[in-house]
């Protein structure tokens, strides 16, 4: 299953487009951001030669990444000594494109890298649904738009008659299956968490989330997908039974869902809530057509947002997977349709978001 950070690309330095704020690539990204330094400047650091160590959960091919992790360095610089390493793992599943993720590292302007010579990036491959790091040794742990995938799709979910989205569907047991996976995810995310994490480390978390309303959000880019897989399959390209088995295995969460593990003592695996806020975050696409007056720009961003983001999770439904021999031109047709009808009513999306930080404390407290 996917476990990666839903990346929007972002806008090449040089481009006729790119300023400094479009370099931030998910909505929410900076308010998260900030939360991030602010628990740069509270964890307890390690004496020399003991790096820092910085974990990355759903790294994906690293853009939501940078901007963070460079952020909370360049605060750790101001708390430690130039030549204190700081160690970077990036963590994601092992089919992720590692390849991406080295080369955005190496060749990005905001790759930490290139402005700070004594951190170190490294990857692992393995779920962050598990343990992945040594008990103990994370300072600072980050994680941007990754862990709404769920770790598996419950078989009573995996066909659905309607939507695309388990949040829109009428399919009261396929919703009620897909809620106690995402519980079930989330509490081994945090355990697990909680054993890596050294005493006082901090995590920040942005996510997916549903609002006080119960309200998912991205409402007109998922009916426009709905309404494009139909018509494929009407005009032949696909077969209805592969529609039915599209679906894209994200789940949002409420606060109460986000609080579950923490009753009722609001302590678990040696963790509390230091942070929760539900909040709806810019649709950056929206902002910039308010200002443009671009449809067609506004509805290419969309879809390419979509392509990059959900179609995948689409194409893995294909009766030969993503290597059947139509998945090119499913996509392709996919992100013309999408483009098409989001530029022909533009309209602004509802993306509800969380921001957690969770802190480990000592076992005698």
């Amino acid at each position: 299953m996917p476990e990666s950070s839903i990346v929007v690309r972002p806008e090449p330095v040089g481009s006729a487009t790119y300023t400094q704020s479009s370099r931030l690539q998910a909505a929410g990204l900076a308010r998260a951001i900030a939360l991030f330094e602010r628990a740069a400047e509270q964890v307890p650091l390690p004496a020399p030669p003991q790096p820092i160590v910085i974990a990355d959960y759903g790294a994906a091919n690293g853009h939501n990444s940078l901007k963070p992790i460079s952020a909370a360095i360049k605060v750790l610089r101001r708390r430690t000594r130039h030549d204190h390493a700081i160690l970077v793992a990036h963590t994601d599943v092992p089919d992720n494109d590692f390849t991406a993720l080295f080369r955005t590292l190496d060749d990005d302007h905001d790759s930490y890298l290139h402005n700070d010579a004594a951190s170190f990036a490294s990857a692992i491959g393995r779920s962050f649904y598990s343990q992945i790091l040594p008990s103990n040794t994370v300072n600072l742990g980050w994680t941007s738009w990754a862990i709404q995938w769920l770790s598996r799709i419950p078989e009573a979910a995996r066909e659905l008659h309607d939507n695309v989205q388990v949040a829109y569907s009428n399919d009261d047991g396929a919703r009620a299956a897909c809620a106690h996976q995402a519980a079930t995810d989330w509490n081994d995310f945090v355990a697990f968490r909680g054993r890596e994490l050294s005493p006082e480390g901090r995590l920040v978390v942005l996510t997916m989330a549903v609002d006080q309303d119960g309200e998912f959000g991205f409402r007109p880019l998922l009916d426009t997908i709905v309404v494009a897989l139909n018509d494929q399959a009407r005009d032949g390209l696909l077969r209805h039974d592969e529609v039915r088995r599209m679906s894209i295995p994200v789940f949002a969460r409420s606060e109460k869902d986000f609080r579950a593990p923490f009753a009722p003592s609001g302590r678990f695996e040696s963790l509390t809530i230091d942070h929760l806020a539900v909040f709806n975050a810019e649709d950056r696409f929206w902002a910039r057509f308010q200002s443009d007056g671009d449809a067609e720009a506004f509805g290419a961003q969309w879809a390419a947002f979509a392509r990059a983001a959900l179609f995948p999770s689409l194409a893995g439904a294909l009766d030969g997977g993503v290597s059947d021999p139509r998945a090119g031109e499913f996509v392709e047709q996919l992100q013309a349709a999408v483009e098409e009808r989001l530029s022909s009513a533009p309209e602004p999306m509802r993306i509800p978001l969380a921001s957690v930080v969770l802190v480990k404390h000592e076992r005698s407290r």
